[in-house]
């Protein structure tokens, strides 16, 4: 059994904590994060879409020309560029980086986001536009002979592309809680992406997406991607003391009603979300603020569940202990982004990814599950004190 990690690439120094409003690229910074993403064993980061942003396939680009290993996610939205050329943006990323890009679907989750840029489809054609969608990048990536497409939303004729993905194809993430996004995703994902929830809703989740994947007449299923927004100190009481400044701080911004500094920033729009995904989690916050061994859902409610917002809160171990309850579940791709971006990532690479490969590790030697707090609680000792000092810049 093996799990990656994923996190989310960041091209400044803003973030939901600091405050900073700012929302030009710094080469230097976004060099800094990428090596710092790298070095601490993340396998993937996420370059995110949003109206207002920056180009994510320039973005990615950059990514893959200060590091060696890490892949890119390159979130698109199918209604922001023709699929002929994606396939050959896909394909051409992924021979400057060696064979390491990744795509990841956004159907599009707001009637109102969608139409900034012109699209203003209803949410069942923006899947059914995202399954042709994908199926035209997948004959793009495969046919060496012109051919001709006509379907519902795309049309063109002779067309054949000369720039192959390194490994024949490139891999395909598809997210979602609705009925839509587990057909397309279960019939043509790779991946399979998932907001943290409970772990009985998360397994729901799982077997609808499998379900689907049999009813396509598929043999396997798409890989399970889970998001969290961790929360960690060297103790359970520093750990829910920043829990709780980190909820006063995005209540606080709640209040202020501003979405400036950063893309990440997620600030409640006074409506009710459209997306099932954020419906699903405001739903769960309601039910208990803690939910299994960590899972804490008011961050979700402060922000409006406008992007993946639920927080693992507790000490490295704890942490990395709740992930492994859902590598359990049969999560192999763990997303795992803070609050104060670039600080956790580096806390986490020093204090969470070993722990829960140490331990998939221990299991594959001797075939038992290890008791993670007790084997690592020493090992923790000497980083101690950076990790307080972490937990009090929040």
């Amino acid at each position: 059994m093996s799990v990656e990690f994923i996190s989310a690439i960041n091209v400044n120094a803003a973030n939901e904590i600091n405050g900073v409003n700012d929302f030009r690229l710094d080469p230097v910074y976004l060099k800094r994060y990428s090596r710092i993403l790298e070095d601490g064993g993340f396998d993937y980061t996420l370059v995110p879409y949003g109206s207002p942003g920056h180009d994510p396939f320039t973005i990615a680009a950059a990514v893959t020309q200060y590091t060696e290993r890490i892949k890119p996610i390159i979130a698109l939205r199918p209604n922001t560029i023709y699929p002929t050329v994606a396939a050959k943006a896909l394909a051409t990323l992924d021979q400057l980086s060696n064979g390491r890009a990744v795509v990841h679907f956004i159907a599009g989750g707001s009637d109102a986001e969608q139409a900034r840029e012109g699209d203003r489809l209803n949410k069942t054609e923006r899947y059914a536009r995202q399954e042709e969608y994908i199926q035209i990048l997948r004959k793009v990536w495969n046919n060496t002979e012109r051919f001709d497409h006509k379907g519902t939303y795309y049309s063109f004729e002779d067309f054949v592309s000369v720039v192959r993905p390194v490994n024949g194809t490139i891999p395909i993430s598809v997210g979602g809680s609705s009925a839509d996004a587990y057909r397309v995703g279960g019939a043509l994902g790779d991946i399979f992406g998932l907001w943290g929830e409970p772990l009985k809703e998360t397994q729901e989740q799982i077997d609808r997406v499998a379900e689907q994947s049999r009813l396509a007449g598929r043999t396997d299923t798409p890989r399970t991607w889970v998001t969290f927004r961790p929360i960690i100190a060297p103790t359970e009481e520093l750990a829910w003391e920043k829990a709780h400044n980190t909820l006063s701080i995005l209540q606080e911004r709640a209040t202020g009603g501003t979405s400036k500094g950063s893309l990440w920033r997620q600030v409640p729009t006074g409506n009710a979300p459209a997306n099932v995904g954020s419906q699903r989690l405001l739903n769960i916050a309601a039910g208990g603020d803690l939910h299994d061994r960590a899972l804490w859902t008011p961050t979700a409610t402060a922000t409006g569940a406008q992007g993946a917002s639920t927080a693992l809160v507790g000490t490295p171990e704890t942490v990395a202990a709740a992930i492994l309850d859902y590598v359990d579940l049969g999560a192999d791709l763990i997303s795992i982004r803070g609050y104060d971006n670039l600080n956790d990532a580096v806390d986490y690479g020093r204090y969470v990814i070993p722990l829960v490969r140490e331990e998939l590790a221990h299991r594959e030697r001797t075939g038992q599950k290890g008791s993670l707090q007790a084997e690592h609680l020493g090992g923790l000792a000497e980083g101690s004190v950076a990790l307080a000092e972490a937990s009090v810049r929040s």
